[in-house]
């Protein structure tokens, strides 16, 4: 199985491909912080998220797509604008066909770290021994779409 994995973002998205096949651990197929410049028009950043996620729909070809449900206590114009991205991030999957899973940024902690107050740092370090990674990566927008996906497929077992 192959899966697309999200972290909803407007400024940063964090993209991942994991594959699972029956009985083998997950692989890293493909990461990446998709990154939108703050100059453009508000529209015009969310067109690139929506085809950059086509891009990477149509040429890994997963089979769903995991990505983190919001939850804000802060800003909310950045609210808005990161649900804005999620709802194309949403279409984008719906309309190529994938089932879409979602998941809470506790059930994420608590899936990779068993802990759902974890730090950031915690849950890096513990995708890095989860799956293996590219050392070079540094976004922790990356790292997060890694770990929803690694709780994807935790829960679904």
């Amino acid at each position: 199985m192959k899966m697309i994995s999200i972290d909803p973002g407007y400024e940063r998205l964090g993209l991942a491909v994991i594959s699972k096949d029956k009985g083998k651990k997950e692989e890293l197929v493909f990461s990446e912080c998709f990154k939108t410049s703050a100059k453009l028009p508000h529209n015009e950043r969310l067109t690139l998220i929506g085809d950059r996620i086509k891009e990477v729909i149509k040429k890994y070809k997963p089979e769903l797509l995991a990505t983190e449900k919001l939850f804000f206590s802060g800003n909310q114009k950045t609210a808005m604008l990161v649900a804005e991205a999620r709802g194309v991030i949403l279409y984008a999957g719906s309309s190529s066909g994938l089932p879409i899973f979602e998941y809470t940024p506790n059930e994420v902690k608590i899936a990779i770290t068993g802990y759902g107050r974890s730090e950031k740092r915690q849950m890096i370090d513990m995708v890095k021994k989860l799956i293996v990674v590219d050392c070079k990566k540094s976004s922790d927008d990356e790292f997060d779409a890694i770990a929803i996906g690694l709780t994807h497929f935790a829960i679904q077992r």
